[in-house]
């Protein structure tokens, strides 16, 4: 009875623990749902040692160490997806260390400030050599009154990507070595953000977004329709409509307007316009699939958000870096449970 007692208030322990560490921003969702999983287990078994009984009956095992067994490895599975995520948190660090790098690289050798009233244009670039220099080379000078600052960030590519850039005259950040789109990304922001620029436009380096089409992104912003302006492809057109790739992107988009208040499209499109206050409220922590944290992250900050129709052309040379066959949506799938886990 001594035992049954001690181990239903350790249960109740555990949960009081997860919701105060939830009411006081310290723990995720997940974290809460870990705790309060724990606190009725210990509690359930408790008040019901016999529990364990219709454990194994459900399962249709004879025997109730099996069950105890089959329990634990469920316990053990959900200690092991909170331990990956401590291990995320280690690279998250590395990663801030490659940034950091970078960024400090790209103060130094920048030839100039910031202008006034000003775009930056971020373009995450790994091994786009035959591409970049078409892309950076179409950048207009001035868009809707606001000068463009292109901030190139060369993702620890093993070809010219770099060299091409800056004999095109422009300054570039480089990781020396590969982090990923989302962290790329994240290293332009900061320079960006430190820079002063008003608006952050992304765009990808292989030249698919067109920038004669970048009035449609700033325009609402520099009217005070929108803090967030997001491209599509489904309201526009692209050169490879109708792939299966399209409608996974659909798919993902409807399920990410479920679980936030977004409304949008084209959840996979990276040409996207940011006002730069909104942007610095995003928390921002994905690698590799960085499209959906960062629709999803504006949405639950309560950025005004709108779409316009765009161009998306087919790839000018090379092939994609997204991952092969199932890699891509499993790993769009799981960004997408993160961000609403952590939120």
């Amino acid at each position: 009875m001594t035992i049954r007692l001690v181990g239903l208030i350790a249960g109740i322990l555990l949960i009081i623990i997860g919701i105060s560490g939830r009411r006081r921003a310290r723990f995720s969702r997940g974290d809460l749902f870990l705790w309060m999983g724990f606190g009725c287990i210990a509690g359930l078994l408790s008040l019901d040692p016999d529990v364990v009984n219709t454990l194994a009956s459900l399962l249709r095992l004879e025997n109730r160490l099996f069950a105890v067994l089959v329990a634990s490895v469920g316990i053990l599975g959900a200690v092991s997806l909170r331990q990956r995520g401590r291990q995320q948190r280690l690279e998250s660090q590395f990663g801030d260390l490659v940034r950091n790098i970078a960024i400090r690289e790209f103060r130094i050798k920048s030839d100039h400030p910031a202008h006034k009233r000003s775009i930056a244009i971020v373009i995450a670039a790994y091994n786009e050599e035959q591409a970049i220099g078409g892309v950076v080379n179409e950048l207009p000078k001035m868009v809707e009154g606001l000068r463009v600052d292109p901030i190139i960030v060369v993702d620890g590519s093993n070809d010219d990507t770099e060299g091409v850039v800056r004999r095109a005259g422009y300054s570039v950040a480089t990781h020396p070595v590969n982090r990923g789109q989302g962290d790329a990304l994240r290293t332009g922001f900061a320079i960006a953000l430190e820079r002063g620029n008003d608006i952050v436009v992304t765009m990808d380096a292989d030249g698919q977004h067109r920038p004669d089409e970048l009035h449609l992104l700033i325009k609402p912003i520099v009217e005070a329709k929108a803090d967030y302006v997001q491209g599509s492809r489904f309201l526009g057109n692209y050169d490879d409509a109708g792939s299966a790739r399209g409608r996974g992107v659909m798919l993902f988009s409807k399920l990410i307007n479920l679980l936030t208040s977004a409304s949008i499209t084209d959840c996979a499109n990276g040409y996207r316009a940011i006002q730069s206050e909104g942007l610095a409220q995003l928390r921002l922590e994905e690698d590799r699939f960085s499209a959906a944290e960062i629709i999803m992250e504006a949405a639950g900050k309560g950025l005004r958000m709108m779409e316009v129709p765009v161009h998306i052309r087919a790839r000018s040379h090379g092939k994609s870096k997204k991952p092969r066959q199932l890699g891509y949506p499993l790993g769009y799938l799981r960004t997408i449970f993160s961000v609403w886990l952590r939120s």
